[in-house]
């Protein structure tokens, strides 16, 4: 350590020149990150290869090539924006994000309203009765709540099985559980445009992809048509679990959640 500090001094390295290196080198960990296991990985890759090929352009007096590349990307940014605009909005959310400050309103019930939750998909699978419950966790979902009907509803089974009987007009959309409670019903819910998924998935199971790809929400979901049960996480979908499997997924991740609040708080201490 005080070979590093005599060699810092020696040359004309500063400290904020170490700073300066810090954050750019966690911001590029963070964005890979985020990038990681996305159609965006695929594209910093092809980025890469344009930077590599333009400077093997300069030194080989690649004129044409050259001349292509340096014009062509203004339109590749654009194209960027309009083609990832989906993982771009997921990682400015959670670039925003701040949970340290969301953490103290957080109540004792997450437990309760896993099994609660576990029990109510286990009614309405069934009777093959379709639904979809989302769970707030650290990004916000106000934009998609204030699509709904809001209720402010303690989490129970009863309600959940109530709300998505056919006959009631508020089963047609999702239900958001935010804070522990039951926030809103009869949401909206943006639909997943990859194409990797099975044409054969309903508009529920789209829905419930399309907005756990934008944020960290996850959603259960049952089908009408076969009374099988998912869980969708980040844009991935978990087909055909039975309410054992279910219930202990739902239950790590509120220990996951509950050990990086703790984590937080002796960092901020």
């Amino acid at each position: 350590m005080d070979y590093l500090l005599e060699l810092v001094k020696q040359s004309r390295i500063g400290w904020s020149d170490v700073l300066d290196i810090t954050i750019v080198a966690v911001v590029f960990y963070e964005f890979l990150r985020l990038i990681r296991g996305t159609r965006a990985a695929q594209m910093a890759f092809g980025s890469a290869l344009i930077v590599v090929l333009f400077f093997v352009s300069q030194w080989a007096s690649l004129e044409t090539l050259n001349w292509l590349i340096r014009n062509m990307v203004g339109y590749v940014v654009f194209a960027v924006i309009v083609l990832f605009q989906s993982d771009i909005r997921r990682a400015l959310a959670r670039f925003g994000q701040a949970p340290f400050f969301r953490y103290f309103a957080r109540s004792d019930r997450a437990d309760e309203t896993v099994e609660e939750i576990v029990v109510a998909s286990k009614m309405l699978a069934s009777q093959r009765v379709g639904a979809i419950i989302v769970v707030e966790r650290e990004i916000g979902l106000r934009n998609y709540i204030e699509s709904g009907i809001p209720l402010d509803a303690t989490v129970t089974y009863d309600l959940l099985a109530t709300i998505f009987q056919p006959s009631s007009p508020l089963h047609d959309g999702a239900v958001i559980v935010q804070d522990d409670r039951v926030a809103a019903a009869a949401c909206f819910l943006p639909l997943t445009v990859n194409p990797q998924f099975s044409k054969g998935l309903g508009t529920r199971h789209r829905a419930a992809i399309g907005l756990t790809e934008e944020n960290d929400a996850y959603a259960v979901v049952v089908s009408e048509e076969t009374g099988g049960i998912s869980l969708v996480i980040e844009g991935r979908i978990e087909r055909n679990l039975d309410v054992e499997q279910l219930g202990s997924k739902l239950r790590k991740l509120v220990v996951q959640r509950r050990s990086s609040h703790v984590r937080r708080s002796a960092d901020l201490e």
